[in-house]
């Protein structure tokens, strides 16, 4: 095992002998073999920056490097974004780290020395992130490097494996990222999505949010402020926005669309299908600061008639997010609120139960229009899960659940 930061300014050599310059940095071709070094940069005294293939290199050792051609043989640099550079492009660059749910920095890079064709090659092994790392940097220079070895051997080490590594965007940043953090990614808690989103830079948001599946992006932008929301849905195309927010919950895609700017708010809903848009447009016309403004139009509801059997099967073919379902509610013909029935309840009963027996005593209900504090105050006094927000003649419109309720008790302190 060789680091990186044993290589820097590393003596090169001519096939005769003859100093070249000291290695100012490594490129990878990732077009080629991903983990092979394909040329090394070296800073001569009077010629600039050369550039020597792999093939060039005779030996490389942490004392120096050793060419097969002469000196006129060695090319000029010239700028090549195509390729990755140790140096520039991964050195000190955050990475997705998804074992350990959060962004970390790159220390060093380790590679192994491979004798092919009667020369060496160096291929990357892994990026380091631990502490050994860090600490064999900072004393680079300082003291021999079998010195400084023997130090950090003592230390902690962490690496992430090269063929986990790649580039985020070919953007000037060049930011790197792990190649299968966006699959696994998903895997993750929402919650740990957000945490690492809010660890990265805006370019590097907008690059994890691209490529995440659209409902693994709206449950991770669900876990984040609704103002860094709009902004990341702002900066990508509206068909992708649009994407997103028709997999949101339809009260948190009007909290966002609300945010974004009218143009772009009309463009998204003009992308969305029309059934989702329209329940959206719906949320978007109630007051800010009301229950109305506050409820989601995702919920189970069924006939007063039903029985459990019923209500089961209204289960089954609910396509929102179960984890908000506490109740079902029941409607007349005239869609008016006539009863909620707890869940555990429906579980327990014989499935040709009449859902009525089964409904809450006290049904308790609040107008689209009341404010946000009474809202949260009936939550408190009943100790309620969801509560159903009623028109002016009952009819159901929506409902609030505690999560949007706590939302806002949060966002109050």
């Amino acid at each position: 095992m060789i680091y990186f930061t044993e290589l820097q300014n590393l003596p090169f050599y001519g096939v005769k002998g003859e100093f070249l310059g000291e290695l100012e940095d490594l490129c990878v071709d990732p077009s080629q073999k991903a983990a092979r070094v394909a040329s090394y940069l070296v800073r001569t005294p009077r010629k600039g920056i050369r550039c020597i293939t792999y093939s060039q290199i005779q030996a490389i050792s942490v004392r120096a490097g050793q060419t097969t051609v002469p000196r006129d043989e060695i090319r000029c640099y010239e700028a090549d974004e195509g390729l990755i550079r140790i140096k520039k492009d991964v050195l000190d660059q955050q990475i997705i780290d998804v074992n350990d749910r959060k962004v970390v920095r790159v220390n060093d890079v380790d590679f192994d020395i491979e004798p092919t064709d009667g020369h060496s090659e160096l291929r990357i092994v892994a990026v380091n992130v631990g502490l050994a790392a860090a600490v064999r940097r900072l004393l680079q220079g300082t003291m021999s490097k079998h010195r400084i070895r023997l130090i950090t051997n003592a230390l902690s080490t962490r690496t992430i494996q090269w063929e986990f590594v790649n580039l985020i965007e070919s953007d000037p940043a060049r930011r790197v990222k792990l190649r299968i953090s966006y699959d696994r990614l998903a895997e993750l808690h929402p919650a740990d999505i957000a945490d690492i989103l809010e660890e990265l830079s805006y370019n590097e948001q907008k690059a994890v949010i691209e490529s995440l599946d659209d409902e693994t992006a709206a449950q991770a932008l669900s876990e984040i402020p609704t103002k860094m929301q709009a902004d990341l849905l702002e900066s990508i195309s509206t068909e992708k926005a649009a994407d997103i927010v028709e997999e949101m919950p339809p009260d948190e895609a009007a909290d966002v669309l609300n945010q974004l700017s009218p143009e772009t708010s009309a463009e998204v809903l003009a992308d969305m299908e029309k059934d989702e848009a329209k329940e959206v447009r719906e949320l978007l016309g109630f007051e800010e600061n009301t229950a109305g403004s506050m409820m989601t139009t995702e919920y189970v509801v069924v006939h007063d008639s039903a029985t459990v059997e019923g209500a089961i099967e209204a289960l089954r073919n609910f396509e929102g997010q179960v984890e908000s379902i506490h109740q079902i509610f029941m409607i007349d013909n005239e869609a008016a609120l006539k009863g909620a029935v707890p869940i555990g309840r429906i579980v327990l009963a014989a499935a040709n139960t009449p859902l009525r027996e089964l409904a809450s005593e006290a049904l308790i209900s609040v107008p689209a229009q009341e404010s946000v504090r009474a809202v949260v105050d009936l939550f408190h006094k009943y100790n309620l899960m969801s509560l159903p927000v009623v028109d002016e003649e009952g009819h159901l419109l929506g409902i609030v659940t505690a999560d949007d309720v706590l939302e806002q008790v949060i966002n109050k302190k």
